[in-house]
């Protein structure tokens, strides 16, 4: 299933000419603002030397902006611009239909319950992962 699942994510992804990378790198950006490339690489689980071949490909489309960091002239911030903003809501419609084509079987209670399902797991595995606070 997971297979099934990544393989039409990328395809419907490839068809809108994108990527998954795109797609974490612009959610990022969106829900928690400007960052450095170490910080998306953090955030999205992309490679630090992926990263920049990442945000090179969303800068030659406009959808992101490197700007230098005024605290440290060393590092770029990341922003997404206003065009990235509007590819970010389409590629978020692109995702609802390939994600409603891989649900197709369920019923709307179903995919409820699924959602709950898997949101439980991911919050156990999530929090077991975390270093203990102090």
């Amino acid at each position: 299933m997971t297979a099934r699942s990544d393989r039409l994510v990328n395809e419907g992804l490839a068809k809108a000419d994108a990527r998954k990378w795109h797609y974490a790198v612009l959610a990022s950006l969106q829900e928690h603002g400007p960052a450095s490339q170490a910080t998306l690489s953090r955030r999205t689980g992309i490679y630090r030397s992926d990263m920049v071949g990442v945000l090179n490909e969303l800068a030659e489309r406009d959808l992101v902006e490197r700007m230098p960091d005024p605290d440290d002239r060393r590092r770029n911030v990341i922003t997404i611009t206003t065009q990235g903003r509007r590819r970010l809501r389409y590629l978020d419609q692109v995702l609802d239909d390939l994600h409603d084509e891989l649900l197709a079987p369920l019923t709307p209670a179903e995919r409820d319950q699924l959602v709950q399902l898997l949101t439980r797991l991911l919050d156990h595995h999530t929090q077991a992962s975390e270093p203990p606070s102090s």
